[in-house]
């Protein structure tokens, strides 16, 4: 009888403060997410910016599929990556600032910028080499303009 009390009391008590955990994990999780999705933007870029330097050799079924990804990752809806109480404010293993969520509208904004100029490149990574710094630029102007406002530097 014992037992089963304590056990009740241990389940009750777990159950009681699981809304906190999941809380604490999800915004880990949270995290975790964003930091993959920036890394599936870099590796993107370093293959479209390889080729379009002429480091690495063109390959248009690459450089499609490497801009699909930037599109795709740049049309995540960002809400469920950047929960309140993330920020490197609030969590050190987080590069985001305040300011993502006091500025959130100029925040989306420039993941719109961003998603724009994926969906540019897109359209032009399978018409060979030369397209591709063009379509970089605009790239690496949303990316900038977000990371300078809204990340933390190393």
């Amino acid at each position: 009888m014992l037992i089963t009390r304590l056990a009740s009391l241990t389940l009750a008590g777990a159950v009681a403060l699981s809304p906190l955990t999941a809380t604490a994990q999800d915004g880990e999780a949270a995290i975790e997410a964003r930091e993959g999705a920036m890394n599936v933007l870099g590796l993107s870029l370093g293959t479209i910016g390889g080729m379009a330097k002429g480091d690495v050799e063109y390959d248009a079924d690459a450089a499609t599929a490497a801009a699909e990804n930037l599109a795709a990752i740049a049309s995540l809806n960002l809400g469920p990556l950047f929960p309140e109480g993330t920020s490197s404010d609030d969590v050190e293993d987080s590069r985001a600032l305040p300011a993502v969520w006091t500025e959130w509208d100029e925040f989306q904004s420039q993941w719109d910028d961003l998603g724009a100029a994926a969906d540019g490149l897109v359209d032009v990574a399978a018409d060979g080499q030369e397209g591709l710094g063009a379509a970089l630029g605009p790239i690496g102007q949303a990316c900038g303009s977000c990371h300078r406002q809204f990340r933390q530097s190393n």
